[in-house]
């Protein structure tokens, strides 16, 4: 956010800052959330090259909408399911510890 255009807000009695203080976040739930965004940015770019998400659900015994919401990041898909996905759609465990340490 520009310096001034927070200054403006502040003036006028908001208050600025991040999501993870706005939700009282520790550290540990900042990175966890950020890793879980990650899996599922890198599972939404890699599997719509080689397949759809019917095709996938099938392979690892899930369901499409399952895989609607891991691409999503959504809050009910376990970090389980995202690197369960990665595997099958031929992520390496090396890559998916690369996507897991760009995080944040």
């Amino acid at each position: 956010m520009e310096r001034s255009k927070r200054e403006r807000l502040e003036a006028k009695g908001w208050k600025v800052g991040t999501v993870s203080e706005f939700l009282e976040l520790t550290p540990e739930e900042t990175a966890l959330i950020e890793i879980k965004l990650a899996l599922s940015r890198s599972l939404k770019e890699r599997q719509q090259k080689l397949m759809t998400q019917s095709e996938l659900a099938e392979k690892i015994h899930s369901s499409q909408p399952r895989i609607a919401l891991a691409e999503n990041a959504d809050a009910s898909v376990s970090i389980e399911l995202l690197i369960r996905a990665m595997l099958a759609i031929g992520a390496t465990p090396k890559e998916i510890g690369e996507v897991i340490s760009s995080a944040g």
